[in-house]
């Protein structure tokens, strides 16, 4: 087995793998924008080279692409289909070269993809997945019921579900996973069974379930749903742990053992963790600079309203009113005249005492900044 990893591979083996083709190529197709794509494929025609095209019906925006990708492919002697409405959605990809080698893909024949996101491919000669993946293309090609052969070819609506539950299930140490949307109830009460287990659970994307740890990946646009298991086993394909996507699409992944493959998709997954944790870390920490910077003054404004208070002592401004109300009084002052010079005396106080606390004032919101 080899395993594809975006950014980075690029497109060089799969356009290999269609050069080598001797006999046949079926290639299934949900979005498509690679012309060193459609070329390799139309070279081969010309070498005698059966290829057919399994096209989407439908896709969110870009169904006229799809037809005219369709007419271009007829043009260049491409033999070419389009799936069935019956679906959702159909969203697999994959080659399959001289019915001998498998290329599932998490990642469409797009620049977007393929050179702006993580996702991955798997390229295998094992004789049960090829065949698997023959009778699924078959089966769609002429719009009949598939029915799962092998438990680790995972088609949706059919096996996948099932198969993955059970994948979960056997997790007895960790499980680290990229999915953009994990959200199906049952799949959420598994990993949080799981989780109560003893395992370790990393998600890379979004979970709907805050007790299950999440970061959202950095830098790239994620484009993968892959789960490795005990750092032994894995699995790669298109399908979330999305109720949608599990039983109402055609979804198409495969679960594997290969200790390179593995490992290297284990220390991809480290590689976007720690990036990931760490940029979220750095923004956590910015909001809460933001808001230590907001609360600053506030606290100063605090400390201002509370020297004011203890500066302004009371007991000398009652004294002060009382002996001018004293002497107003026995100079034979009405009761409004005694009022105003009370006013007065109380006012300057305040604003002698006013002028010392706005010299603090405007150190501490200075320091405070």
């Amino acid at each position: 087995m080899k395993l594809l990893i975006q950014p980075g591979d690029g497109l060089d083996r799969l356009v290999k793998g269609i050069r080598k083709a001797k006999k046949s190529i079926e290639v299934l197709i949900f979005r498509f924008d690679r012309p060193q794509i459609e070329r390799a494929l139309a070279d081969a025609v010309e070498r005698g080279v059966f290829v057919h095209a399994l096209i989407a019906f439908t896709n969110r925006g870009g169904e006229e692409n799809l037809r005219k990708l369709e007419k271009r492919l007829l043009a260049d002697g491409i033999t070419v289909a389009r799936t069935a409405g019956d679906l959702v959605r159909y969203h697999g990809k994959l080659i399959v070269v001289d019915r001998k080698e498998l290329y599932l893909l998490a990642f469409n024949f797009t620049y977007l993809d393929i050179d702006r996101s993580r996702s991955f491919g798997l390229i295998t000669r094992n004789p049960t997945l090829v065949a698997e993946a023959v009778k699924l293309f078959e089966a769609d090609t002429k719009r009949q019921v598939y029915s799962a052969g092998s438990n680790r070819f995972l088609v949706s609506p059919v096996n996948a579900r099932t198969q993955l539950a059970r994948f979960i299930k056997g997790a007895k140490k960790e499980l680290l996973i990229y999915d953009p949307q994990v959200s199906d109830r049952a799949m959420l009460r598994l990993l949080g069974e799981r989780q109560d287990a003893g395992v370790k659970l990393r998600f890379i994307g979004s979970v709907a379930e805050k007790r299950l740890q999440a970061f959202e990946l950095k830098r790239l646009r994620l484009h993968t749903r892959t789960i490795i298991r005990d750092r032994k086993d894995a699995f790669i394909g298109s399908q979330s742990l999305r109720q949608v996507e599990l039983d109402a699409r055609r979804e198409i992944g495969v679960i594997f053992r290969d200790a390179s493959a593995v490992k290297d998709l284990v220390r991809t997954f480290e590689e976007d963790w720690a990036a990931s944790a760490s940029d979220e870390l750095k923004e956590e920490a910015d909001k809460q600079e933001v808001k230590q910077k907001t609360l600053r003054p506030r606290k100063a404004a605090k400390r201002i309203a509370k020297s004011v208070t203890k500066s302004i002592s009371v007991t000398p401004v009652v004294k002060k009113i009382a002996k001018a109300i004293s002497k107003k009084a026995e100079s034979g002052a009405n009761g409004r005249t005694i009022q105003k010079a009370a006013e007065a005396i109380a006012k300057d106080v305040v604003e002698d005492t006013a002028r010392d606390v706005a010299k603090e004032a405007v150190k501490a919101v200075s320091d405070a900044n």
